[in-house]
């Protein structure tokens, strides 16, 4: 793979003509009885500069290609492990059980990523591991290299049990043989490569990885729909597969598979003596709070939307809307993370039945339960939370749903990835200090490689198919959901061939411009666009002429109108500084304020602070930001400066309690976005300061 520089990416995706046919995009919702949006061709949508554009640049022309070194790599594991199974060399497999997984999904990021660009280098690479997984899977379709591998050996990995001790849960190894352990992570496996090779399949026209997608769908299948097999040990952990098997439906259009995904709910609620770690302790149909390991919570909710988008069960949608509530108005970060702690109990309050008393890890807390230092918000949840968020859009049309997209992607996604797109997070606090007095669990700095590895491919995979979240399109109806310098490209029903081009400095600026490039004779459809939930005062105009149309917060601005090759669209918002307070039930935010501008979430880095302490910093309720360009890492980003207070510098040490210290005197500071933290060495943080009255 050739590493490419933005400008290089941009011509290629210019000089690349769009194919015309309606494709599936990154879900494909056409068919789909209860949707009412659907996702434009993944091929569809490109960034032709601006934030996005130059974000793409990195992933597609770096991250890709020092994941794959990573890959090839002592460390890193997967493709070795894979070349061992396809018996191409021999040895023993190395890394956790759910290694597969991060393969597959980095090759979905590659696909994502080649569907824009058609570059032939990522074409091989993909040609190359495609044809290990295909020697590697079993005729019946199974795959799991932890079994495949012992298998051939004829030995359990004890190497491997070691390593899996250091993940932080009891899993499944080796030794357990074929679905011999709930926790050993299989069908999440395979849900990634079924993803994996539907996304290939609508990137490259091929079916090299569709055709081990459909045999792994249906492994899944015999295996799910074998009444004899015990609930409990089909309830496996983390169900991306529960994604996977609706959308391999939509993909073949097989029933089997629309019958299969109502089976594993069917599963679910049959279990007996379950876990809520594993979210079937009880039923689904009788949840209607967020709870547990919030990556399988997360997971669980969005391929539940998934059902509901097809099979239209009115419980299922009853569970989502008020487990959606509890977690966006309770148990939320401000920058869409979450999974608050490294380890909890369930449930919550007195119980005096051991058995009901559960320990919980990366788990959601109780209701308004967001500490900051030692906030967990693993990434992987994060993205759980955007997938959630963006199939509930494709039900409703509703922006509050792409608002939380919006969030995630800019706030608690794109922080878990370097400026330089070669180091990774997997945790994402919204505090660092050095004076903590113990270890976190994870590192503070970001690292090319990590010991459970699934956060950094699914921030490559998700962030490298951002620009499919852009647009959608409904009945007659173009909705823009994402504002960047990009180009949509495609063929629609009742409007025809049609090119859009968005013109921005987005997010640092809410001007947006956008043409009708191409569209054959006059056609008549609503354009609706987006107007965040940050924005107040916001104007539209066609040709430089007001429009009259419902603009408000929170909402999709409808324009309908008999539209034209070389209209112009105008979208102007106001984007104004402003300070955020919390509920104060959220006790650790009392007498705080975090900083938004625009969609991004800002923080103080003690890189910006000239030797004051970061902890003693507390800004006016009536400070004025000055938007302030910089650069971090060769990005460019908007930095906000104002005049802060800096209150008492006499030490803490050995001291718990104090009497307030009126000494105080002003002190400039500049923050930056919450996601750039952490690209100029180790430093300290905090996205909530002190408010002075």
């Amino acid at each position: 793979m050739k590493k490419s520089i933005l400008i290089n990416i941009l011509i290629s995706a210019a000089a690349a003509t769009p194919v015309m046919a309606q494709h599936g995009g990154i879900t494909d919702t056409r068919n789909s009885k209860y949707a009412v949006v659907n996702s434009t061709p993944i091929n569809a949508v490109r960034w032709t500069g601006g934030f996005w554009g130059e974000r793409f640049g990195v992933f597609s022309g770096t991250s890709l290609q020092s994941m794959w070194e990573t890959w090839k790599s002592d460390k890193g594991n997967s493709y070795n492990n894979f070349m061992i199974a396809a018996g191409e060399k021999k040895g023993k497999r190395h890394g956790p059980p759910f290694h597969d997984g991060d393969m597959y999904k980095w090759l979905e990021a590659v696909a994502a990523v080649y569907a824009v660009n058609k570059d032939p280098e990522q074409e091989k690479i993909m040609d190359r591991v495609i044809g290990l997984i295909a020697k590697a899977q079993r005729p019946d379709g199974y795959l799991h290299t932890p079994v495949v591998i012992a298998e051939m050996n004829k030995k359990a990995l004890q190497d491997e049990e070691k390593e899996n001790e250091t993940i932080g849960t009891k899993v499944g190894t080796s030794k357990d043989g074929r679905f011999g352990n709930p926790l050993n992570f299989e069908a999440y496996n395979m849900g990634h490569l079924i993803t994996a090779g539907i996304i290939h399949h609508r990137a490259t026209g091929k079916t090299t990885l569709l055709d081990c997608a459909i045999k792994a769908a249906d492994c899944l299948y015999d295996f799910y729909m074998n009444p004899s097999a015990d609930a409990l040990h089909k309830g496996v952990i983390c169900p991306s597969h529960y994604m996977a098997i609706t959308e391999i439906y939509r993909e073949t259009g097989n029933p089997k598979y629309l019958e299969l995904s109502k089976q594993l709910i069917n599963i679910r609620d049959s279990v007996k003596n379950g876990t809520d770690d594993n979210q079937d302790r009880i039923p689904f149909r009788q949840q209607y709070k967020a709870m547990g390991h919030s990556v399988r919570a997360n997971y669980l909710y969005a391929g539940v939307a998934d059902l509901y988008t097809e099979d239209g069960e009115a419980q299922l949608k009853k569970n989502l809307d008020s487990i959606w509530n509890d977690i966006v108005y309770r148990k939320m970060y401000i920058n869409g993370a979450c999974g608050a702690l490294y380890d909890g109990t369930s449930p919550d309050g007195t119980e005096y039945k051991p058995d009901l008393i559960q320990k919980v890890h990366q788990s959601y807390g109780r209701p308004y339960q967001l500490p900051h230092s030692t906030a967990h918000n693993e990434t992987c949840a994060n993205i759980g939370n955007m997938m959630l968020n963006w199939r509930l859009f494709q039900t409703t049309a509703d922006a509050k749903y792409t608002d939380l997209v919006e969030n995630c992607l800019y706030n608690s996604i794109l922080c878990g990835i370097s400026l330089d797109g070669k180091k990774y997070f997997y945790t994402n606090p919204l505090r660092m200090s050095n004076e903590l007095p113990y270890t976190l669990r994870w590192p503070k700095e970001r690292k090319e490689y990590i010991s459970c590895f699934c956060c950094p491919p699914n921030t490559l995979r998700t962030l490298c198919e951002a620009q499919d979240y852009a647009y959608s399109v409904g009945k007659n109806e173009i909705y823009v959901n994402l504002y960047g310098d990009n180009t949509l490209t495609t063929k629609l029903d009742g409007i025809g061939e049609i090119t859009l081009a968005q013109e921005t400095d987005y997010p640092w600026n809410g001007n947006i411009a956008i043409n009708v490039k191409k569209l054959k004779g006059k056609k008549n459809f609503t354009l609706k666009l987006r107007i965040p939930s940050w924005c107040n005062g916001a104007k539209i105009t066609v040709n430089g002429e007001a429009v009259n149309a419902d603009v408000k917060s929170e909402t999709y601005a409808s324009i309908t109108r008999t539209w034209k090759k070389g209209d112009m669209v105008t979208l102007e918002m106001p984007m104004e500084t402003k300070l955020i307070e919390a509920n104060p039930l959220v006790e650790e935010c009392r007498g705080q304020v975090a900083v938004q501008r625009g969609p991004i979430i800002y923080c103080l880095e003690s890189n910006d602070l000239n030797g004051v302490n970061i902890d003693n910093v507390a800004i006016p309720v009536d400070a004025k930001f000055e938007p302030v360009e910089m650069n971090i890492d060769g990005s460019r980003i908007m930095a906000l400066e104002t005049e802060a207070v800096n209150r008492s510098e006499k030490s803490w040490s050995n001291t718990l309690y104090r009497e307030v210290s009126k000494d105080k005197n002003k002190v400039k500071i500049r923050l930056i976005p919450y996601y750039a933290w952490g690209n100029r060495g180790k430093s300290e943080m905090t996205v909530w300061i002190p408010a002075e009255y």
